[in-house]
């Protein structure tokens, strides 16, 4: 029997949320400074880390938490072809401090804020090449996660035959995640909608202004939104009724059927379509999980916990899908990383200790998520629901349900996920 491998901290998926939470616990700095942005609760800590500062000077230095992150993909997934970063998003990146590498890849969206669509894969690469060298692993499909009978420290399979103990597993593998079915979160709810998104390059410019714009016809929603002065990020939502209830895989095929979801609009759209780069197109249907699941969810079992889609996959309304998993990463590198110093205090830094202090973590990480999630999972749930009913009663009743909850349509780009 092959020997198990032991690792500290594994993060599962190689995404967006997972590569910026192995980040955050590898910029996380330990020094005097940091103390006081810890809350009142943490005093004793702060009186035993400034004691021992005096004796162990090598603390006043120590940098970064190492994890590992587990993807099943032999390459980084550039998939998904741009994404919006708002406000609260590039505070989490400018704390990653990757935030000044990616600005100049996008240009400003006129709204209140800082918001701007970045090309999926300049911020995965931005994010990949401050890890240290083997902090990403490919090709590691995982196939089960058990814990272990001794220790009740999560144990990975996976499909060529390993397997690996971590003291603490985060899964950032998406909505179809394995660790999410390890806590047996509920299945995640579909949308009557299905989204095409992609690209389009204008090589002489294309001379929209820098906006988000937005046009419904019917049952159908285009949107367009410049990255840069020649390359467009659009999308299509609409109504899944493809024949067959399949959906196409083909790029030809999607921008067919985009083509043919947007015929009643005006030419640039359709010219915009017809001239997009068929390698950026995706065509996915659209998930979500309910405020009232985030609200009751349990999102932490020992030392394993979500983040991301794999916690709270909503749909692209609001935009805010890419920059919640960047404030996940940040909140749940803090506390983790305080909690993992705290252990490091005391005499007594047995396993069962450490489970316990990782443990405590992911609680803090949860609790202090939880119900910023449940407001973002509401406004985008009474979006999609808006969009699919045909009932002229139901849109009126949710579009004022939707003014009462979400009167400030900026509310969610001026939430602050705090330091590291």
């Amino acid at each position: 029997m092959d020997a198990i491998e032991e690792v500290e901290i594994v993060i599962v998926g190689g995404g967006i949320c997972g590569l910026a939470t192995a980040l955050a616990l590898h910029r996380f700095v330990f020094c005097v400074k940091s103390l006081i942005f810890m809350s009142n609760h943490d005093l004793d800590l702060i009186y035993n880390v400034r004691t021992n500062l005096k004796s162990n000077r090598n603390m006043l230095n120590r940098k970064g938490i190492r994890s590992v992150v587990l993807e099943r993909s032999e390459t980084l997934r550039e998939t998904g072809s741009g994404i919006a970063i708002l406000t609260n998003g590039w505070r989490a990146l400018d704390e990653l401090g990757v935030g000044s590498k990616i600005r100049p890849t996008a240009l400003p969206v006129q709204r209140v804020g800082e918001a701007r669509c970045v090309k999926r894969s300049d911020l995965i690469n931005a994010m990949a090449d401050e890890l240290p060298l083997g902090a990403i692993r490919f090709g590691c499909d995982i196939i089960s996660v058990n814990l272990d009978s001794k220790t009740s420290f999560p144990v990975l399979q996976l499909s060529n035959g390993s397997s690996i103990k971590a003291k603490a597993l985060i899964g950032c593998d998406g909505s179809n995640s394995i660790v999410a079915d390890f806590l047996e979160l509920k299945p995640k709810r579909i949308f009557a909608l299905c989204a095409v998104r992609g690209f389009t390059n204008y090589p002489n410019g294309h001379g929209f202004a820098p906006d988000l714009t937005r046009m419904i016809k019917g049952e159908v929603l285009c949107g367009r939104v410049p990255v840069d002065e020649n390359l467009v990020f659009w999308f299509i939502v609409q109504k899944f009724n493809y024949q067959g209830s399949k959906f196409p895989k083909d790029a030809e095929l999607i921008r067919q059927f985009s083509l043919d979801s947007i015929r009643n609009f005006p030419t640039e759209r359709l010219e915009m379509v017809k001239n997009c780069d068929v390698a950026s197109l995706s065509l996915t249907q659209l998930r979500y999980r309910t405020p009232w699941e985030i609200l009751l969810g349990k999102f932490r079992t020992g030392t394993v916990t979500v983040a991301g889609d794999a916690m709270h996959i909503m749909g692209p309304f609001i935009g805010q899908g890419g920059s919640a998993a960047l404030e996940d990463a940040i909140v749940i590198a803090r506390c983790l990383s305080w909690k993992m110093l705290e252990a490091d205090q005391l005499e007594d830094s047995s396993k069962q200790i450490m489970s316990g202090k990782i443990g405590e973590a992911f609680e803090m990480y949860v609790k202090e998520r939880r119900m910023r999630l449940v407001w973002l999972s509401a406004h985008t749930y009474l979006f999609g629901s808006l969009l699919e009913t045909t009932s002229g009663l139901v849109k009126v009743m949710i579009g004022v349900t939707i003014l009462v909850l979400f009167h400030n349509p900026t509310y969610h780009t001026r939430y602050d996920c705090g330091r590291l």
